[in-house]
């Protein structure tokens, strides 16, 4: 049952991963609001394809909560009915939450296919809901843990709600993306704890140390890269999409803080390598850590240098978040191994 558990555990964390990459494209193709209502999309189940799906016309039949563009602005049926000759203001409600009344078909359906990854998610999470309790006698830990990543994963609907209600705010996107590292820790969590360590890892003080610091300068680094994102999602609505050579023309001090604070996250890691290599500690995944990090710091060159290529921007935050659950991973593997030392 631990194996089947683990495996599950697993595919739940490659979906948040690939519930990180849906949300990066929405961000960086501007989708977010491609459904202006939750968990619908405007009104429907199975989103429009075309502009006149939403439009009020004559003698058309609608349905109670479904929604249309009228004079630019969102209205919503109070009820089914037919439509008669004319539009009648009785039959329909304003949309209060936001005034945004766009219609993109491409914009709709990526966020719409943005929200089915996270409604995928959902499965596997409610399956390991379920195993947990097989596993309680034999460690209720992994229930407890469980059960609060569920939690936080609904926390995280509320929220994926509240965005779309606040028309993107820029902080309500933070937290979102916060939230998301929070399962993601969980997960990795629970597929720790009911995985077994290798024979060929060793117990290191100063290492231990250097991972829970190498950890805390990624994290501060992955807020401040949301901050600078932040400043760069104001500059887009200022100056346009075609004007990514001036997106940072003018940077905020949170984005001179982020690339140098990067040089510290890069040292720190080589230092972290150097000693895993020097004594022979075993934590191989040291490697996969260098790699993103390679990759990480051109990503961010390219944005700033090459003005934001294409896919640079939710390949820096995939990345990101890579290196977050690579590192957490690590510190866990140490704190297992410093127990594993104090038995012997």
């Amino acid at each position: 049952m631990q194996k089947s558990f683990r495996k599950i555990a697993k595919i739940a964390l490659v979906l948040v991963y690939l519930v990180i990459v849906a949300g990066a494209i929405v961000r960086v193709t501007g989708s977010g609001m491609g459904c202006p209502d939750w968990p619908k999309c405007f009104g429907y189940y199975i989103p429009p394809t075309d502009i006149s799906e939403i439009e009020w016309m004559p003698e058309k039949e609608f349905k109670k909560g479904q929604i249309v563009i009228v004079n630019k602005a969102l209205q919503v049926a109070t009820k089914d009915f037919e439509s008669s000759e004319t539009y009648k203001q009785e039959n329909w409600e304003a949309y209060t939450k936001h005034e945004y009344a766009k219609f993109n078909a491409w914009h709709t359906w990526i966020e719409y296919i943005n929200r089915l990854v996270t409604v995928v998610l959902g499965i596997p999470m409610l399956i390991l809901f379920f195993l947990s309790f097989w596993l309680f006698k034999k460690d209720r830990v992994i229930t407890v843990v469980t059960i609060l990543t569920l939690l936080v994963l609904a926390l995280q609907a509320i929220l994926g709600k509240l965005v779309v209600d606040t028309n993107l705010k820029p902080i309500m996107i933070s937290v979102h993306m916060i939230i998301a590292l929070v399962i993601m820790a969980m997960l990795i969590y629970l597929i720790h704890r009911t995985g077994s360590q290798a024979d060929t890892i060793k117990y290191d003080k100063k290492l231990t140390v250097a991972l829970v610091l190498a950890f805390g300068a990624s994290l501060a680094q992955i807020i401040l890269g949301i901050q600078v994102r932040q400043f760069v999602d104001i500059q887009i609505d200022v100056l346009g999409e075609g004007t990514a050579n001036l997106w940072l023309d003018n940077p905020s001090l949170s984005f001179y803080i982020h690339r140098s604070f990067s040089v510290l996250v890069v040292l720190l890691n080589l230092f972290l390598a150097y000693r895993i290599y020097k004594f022979n500690l075993g934590f191989t995944k040291i490697n996969w850590v260098l790699l993103i990090i390679v990759v990480e710091v051109a990503s961010g060159m390219a944005m700033y240098y090459l003005d934001f290529p294409m896919a640079s921007q939710p390949l820096h935050l995939v990345l990101a978040s890579l290196l977050f659950g690579m590192q957490f991973y690590l510190i866990l593997e140490a704190f297992k191994s410093k127990r594993s030392h104090k038995t012997l």
